[in-house]
């Protein structure tokens, strides 16, 4: 038993440094960054400021999202619900509603590995439009796509606390009954419509959007699918989730 527990752990917080390590590639690549990130990193390359703190308090309102939806919900099911079934709604809620209060802790550790990750990792100059550097900007991306697609992937599996940008999508799902494939695509777009607005009132144009944006969007999600293919049932006999 308690060598399952060490592999949930193990797979776990490996799996939330590939995803660290993943985003903060996007970044370097220049080509444009995942979508969940975009409006964090357009505001830190706009006014100057750390990307880490950036993304700390992006994650910060989405858990902030979370508790208010999670709470509707509750309040909704109890007002339907009957006396006999209060009891174990309210044990499920408050469940609940730890796992997005942890989120906050987790955002800090995940942030600062961002920052960790920013500056160990070199970065291209915008001004090099040489092949060489075009060619291992898109090499870079790559990098990054696969990394945070099998990493979101393993940290989603051991069934934990969700990272924030993942724990808001299924708080949204939740609350208006759509699949989470649909309103993942949905929150995706509204954040890079929000970056690209943002970019184009205080900088006059896009920043941190680009054809790279689009390929995390597409990508991602089949990196996650490609990498269950194989290794979902393995890791979770595992972690004894089987």
């Amino acid at each position: 038993m308690k060598k399952t527990i060490y592999y949930r752990i193990l797979f776990y917080a490996a799996g939330l440094l590939l995803l660290a390590l993943g985003l903060t590639l996007n970044t370097k690549a220049g080509l444009g960054v995942s979508a969940i990130i975009s409006v964090s990193y357009s505001i830190s390359l706009i006014f100057s400021y750390n990307f880490g703190n950036t993304t700390l308090a992006l994650y910060g309102c989405f858990v902030v999202i979370q508790l208010f939806l999670h709470l509707y919900q509750m309040t909704r099911r109890r007002d339907s619900s009957s006396d006999l079934t209060a009891a174990p709604a309210s044990a499920k809620g408050k469940y609940i509603l730890l796992s997005d209060l942890l989120q906050f802790p987790l955002s800090i550790v995940f942030t600062r590995f961002l920052n960790i990750f920013s500056a160990v990792l070199p970065s291209i100059p915008e001004d090099d439009t040489s092949l060489p550097a075009i060619v291992f900007r898109v090499i870079l991306l790559l990098f990054a796509i696969t990394f945070t697609g099998a990493g979101a992937a393993m940290s989603l599996n051991m069934r934990l606390i969700p990272n924030p940008g993942d724990g808001i999508v299924q708080a949204i799902s939740d609350t208006i009954h759509k699949s989470v494939g649909f309103t993942k695509n949905c929150f995706d777009l509204f954040n890079i419509a929000l970056a690209v607005t943002i970019s184009f009132l205080f900088a006059g144009h896009p920043e941190g959007v680009g054809i790279g944006t689009v390929l995390a969007v597409i990508g991602v999600g089949r990196v996650i699918s490609f990498f269950n293919h194989f290794a979902y049932e393995k890791m979770r006999v595992l972690a004894g989730m089987e």
